[in-house]
């Protein structure tokens, strides 16, 4: 929408130096004069969006007789003595207030004038084109409804500080209208993936986000404590292990949207409190689970960008079609011009892990080695989709094993401009496997492995009921709308992101 009629001598009305105490003042005259600054009610018959969509044609300089009520934030005010022109924002869009002394009177003119920015407003009134185009509401009435005592920052040009922004997300959605478009997609993204998941036949459960012991992926766990019960829990860093006990009672086909804790670090990539879409699907296995996590997040890019041919930061990504599935093991081979698998020794996969500088603990096996070698010379080159498969058994504890292999096990991880979107599995199902690899975490756990899983008795004795084969998917939820809407930092996709004290 065009602005020529109030992009000029934008203005926050208050003369003070100190704003907020005159925003305070008014406050207290309008008390004083037994009116109310904030308001109980407003009944609104049009948002700004319909209003420019049924009104597109209105010629300029006419005026109709269709009466409507807005409301809004009063983003802009611009006084010619006899007119004012407010620029009004609602949830949907902008929208100009042609206000007139003679149609208002001047007492109620008066008070119109007397507005701050940042007010919110409701305006009665009918609906005209200025000559120069302009489509406005001419109000035949003005009601406060909230009084502002907070100037916005840098008047009508936003916010652009990220630190602020994101600390006070309120008023980086006031000043920058745009924001509110990601958290749109945000909306469609996950509505996407749950229809998609629904029209599979899958049903959305609710886990426990409460954990007696840390499990179902290896990351360091938030620790509460319960006062009635008078021990410690955990919040959950993954659902899994409830998910699973479901299919051991009969449900074939699970997932759950679900928030979950890791108390690990804070960068673009990572916040302690996440959104992850995990499902669980009987009688399939990792490859169901790449057709599953692939066609949701297609369907999901559809649904939030209407193409499957993305920008991500400047990079070109084609998410159609069939997507590339590569060993870890040849990954990394490739990447450092010789062998790396479990064929090498001990000692020369370390002195190859020296070679690129990764630092070393004494405990790591070849598994381990490997894994920290692909995280060094492959990871980060990865752009286009790439299921990366065979990840060692030392560091999947919850995956079944590869068909004839005791060292490499059925798991992707999903990769997509060198950032992981999704982890999955072919679900180990064997109660007896599973207790060692339980007591393998255990014992990383003594050796100082803060990451490393709790000993998780009750999964056992689940398991020894038996549960079907089954493949399972963990999705990034944040991560996934950050790749969908171009945006650089998971706290760009966050409402309200985790921040340093601010004193």
């Amino acid at each position: 929408m065009s602005m020529s009629e109030t992009e000029s001598s934008i203005r926050d009305t208050s003369p003070s130096d100190d704003p907020i105490e005159v925003r305070k003042a008014k406050r207290a005259a309008l008390i004083a004069r037994g009116e109310e600054p904030y308001a109980r009610r407003f009944c609104m018959s049009a948002r700004v969006a319909q209003i420019e969509g049924r009104y597109a044609t209105l010629a300029d300089g006419e005026t109709t007789e269709d009466v409507v009520s807005v409301a809004g934030r009063v983003m802009a005010i611009r006084n010619q003595g006899k007119v004012l022109f407010i620029v009004l924002r609602d949830a949907t869009g902008d929208i100009q207030l042609f206000c007139r002394v003679d149609v208002l009177g001047e007492e109620s003119f008066a008070q119109v004038a007397d507005l701050d920015l940042g007010d919110w407003i409701g305006a009665t009134g009918v609906v005209m084109r200025t000559r120069r185009g302009q489509l406005s509401v001419a109000p035949e009435r003005v009601e406060l409804l909230t009084k502002a005592l907070r100037p916005l920052p840098e008047k009508f040009h936003g916010l652009s500080d990220k630190e602020t922004r994101y600390r006070q997300r309120y008023v980086d959605l006031i000043v920058n209208p745009e924001v509110r478009e990601v958290f749109a997609k945000r909306f469609k993204i996950m509505a996407a993936m749950r229809a998609g998941a629904a029209a599979r036949d899958f049903i959305e459960v609710e886990t426990p986000m409460l954990h007696p012991i840390p499990g179902g992926a290896t990351a360091r766990p938030f620790v509460t404590h319960h006062n009635t019960l008078k021990r410690d829990f955990y919040l959950r860093v993954a659902p899994e292990l409830h998910l699973k006990r479901l299919l051991v009672g009969g449900f074939e086909r699970v997932f759950e949207m679900n928030r979950s804790f890791r108390n690990e670090g804070m960068d673009p990539q990572h916040n302690p409190e996440f959104t992850t879409f995990e499902a669980y699907e009987a009688f399939t296995d990792l490859h169901g689970m790449e057709k599953l996590t692939r066609e949701l997040i297609q369907e999901a890019c559809l649904a939030a960008n209407g193409t499957l041919k993305i920008n991500y930061q400047g990079t070109e990504l084609d998410l159609s079609g069939t997507w590339t599935s590569r060993t870890m093991i040849d990954l990394v081979s490739e990447a450092a011009g010789e062998e790396v698998s479990f064929n090498r020794t001990l000692t020369e996969l370390k002195t190859l892990a020296n070679h690129y500088q990764i630092s070393l603990q004494d405990d790591w096996k070849k598994g381990k080695l490997i894994t920290v070698l692909y995280e060094k010379l492959v990871e980060g080159r990865l752009i286009q989709p790439t299921f990366v498969t065979e990840h060692p058994l030392e560091t999947s504890p919850l995956a079944k094993k590869k068909a004839g292999s005791d060292e490499v096990t059925d798991r992707f991880e999903l990769l997509i401009c060198g950032h992981e979107f999704a982890n999955a599995f072919s679900e180990l199902n064997d109660p007896v496997d599973q207790r060692e690899r339980f007591a393998a975490q255990m014992a990383a756990k003594a050796a100082g492995d803060e990451e490393a899983m709790g000993y998780d008795e009750d999964f056992i004795r689940a398991l020894e009921y038996g549960m079907p084969p089954a493949g399972g998917v963990g999705i990034g939820v944040d991560r996934l709308v950050m790749l969908l809407t171009d945006s650089p930092s998971i706290r760009d996709v966050l409402l309200f992101p985790h921040m340093r004290d601010e004193f």
